[in-house]
């Protein structure tokens, strides 16, 4: 495989993909190379397994009150907002003080 299709394999890994490398992801699997083909799918596992490892070595624990805030933001955003005021519209002569009536 050369440097393109490595990094063609590590897109499609990190679930990334455009249009136009789909395209050409698809192109090298229509090439009817077998080994090229096997080399491609064997990239990108390898890819995803060390994702998952690192993935896994840099987890941290959320903050205890992680879980409480959200909930309560979640919250915020749901509640009926209150009614808007709107002042009574003034009767014709009383809106336009030099209105002749």
């Amino acid at each position: 495989m050369n440097e393109s299709q490595i990094d063609l394999a590590h897109t499609v890994a990190l679930g990334s993909i455009g249009d136009e490398d789909q395209r050409a992801v698809q192109e090298l699997l229509d090439s009817g190379d077998p080994v090229l083909r096997a080399d491609f799918d064997t990239e990108v596992q390898l890819t995803r397994e060390a994702l998952t490892l690192f993935a896994s070595a840099s987890a941290v624990q959320p903050p205890a009150t992680l879980r409480t805030r959200l909930l309560a933001a979640i919250a915020d955003d749901r509640a009926p907002a209150a009614p808007a005021r709107h002042p009574r519209p003034l009767p014709h002569d009383e809106a336009d003080p030099t209105a002749i009536g």
